[in-house]
């Protein structure tokens, strides 16, 4: 999730500019179920989405003491993430099953900011923040986040990688970032809580949630986009 600059919601890969989206499941898991869950993401629904035109990617983000399971799948564009909605439906529908919960959420969003320092590795956690703002203020909330919330990010103990996805429509957006250890995401804790207060109340947007998961799988193929 170096330097490049690009339109929001653009990257360029091999083939050109892409129109980069995602789709994210909120699964309410059982808590003895969620290792099951991940085999079964790894083993069987993987692959499915290999063979989904556009698809480029998918993460895992796992809370196992509330269950709360975050599955994102991203695509190219957002027609291709649009023809995927009918597979993408059954495979989460069975992901539900084998989590042993439910659906309570599915969100569609436009991949605004993807930043790598280096990559994941097994250990990582992921800090979620999920902000509003005003819909006709989209492109100045991507833009705040690459020239001012990032750098300040990367300030931060055991930072990997940060990014921002947002639904243009709505104004909601949520802020990922990912750490190296659990114990580096809870020792920045109150750095990130500052900084957190400073650059939402500049943006002036309102903070929705805030969860810390652990980055179960991450296997995306979406270039740099800050």
């Amino acid at each position: 999730m170096n330097g490049l600059v690009a339109p929001p919601g653009r990257c360029p890969d091999t083939r050109g500019w892409v129109d980069v989206h995602a789709r994210s499941t909120t699964i309410q898991a059982q808590s003895s179920s969620i290792d099951d869950g991940i085999a079964y993401m790894r083993n069987d629904l993987m692959p499915e989405l290999e063979n989904i035109d556009g698809y480029v990617g998918i993460s895992l983000l796992v809370d196992r003491e509330s269950g709360r399971c975050i599955i994102t799948a991203a695509y190219e564009t957002e027609d291709a993430m649009n023809a995927a909605a009918e597979k993408a439906n059954q495979l989460r529908s069975r992901a539900a099953e084998i989590f042993g919960g439910n659906v309570e959420k599915v969100e569609p969003w436009e991949i605004g900011v993807l930043h790598r320092d280096h990559q994941s590795a097994d250990g990582c956690c992921v800090r979620a923040t999920w902000i509003k703002v005003p819909p006709d203020q989209a492109n100045r909330a991507i833009d705040f986040y690459k020239t001012s919330v990032l750098p300040s990010l990367e300030g931060l103990e055991g930072f990997c990688s940060s990014s921002l996805l947002i639904d243009r429509s709505s104004g909601r957006a949520v802020s990922s970032t990912t750490f190296d250890s659990r114990g580096a995401m809870e020792r920045n804790r109150e750095q990130a809580k500052e900084l957190r207060n400073t650059r939402t109340r500049e943006l002036g947007a309102d903070v929705l949630d805030i969860g810390e998961f652990e980055l179960a799988l991450a296997h995306l193929r979406v270039p740099e986009m800050a």
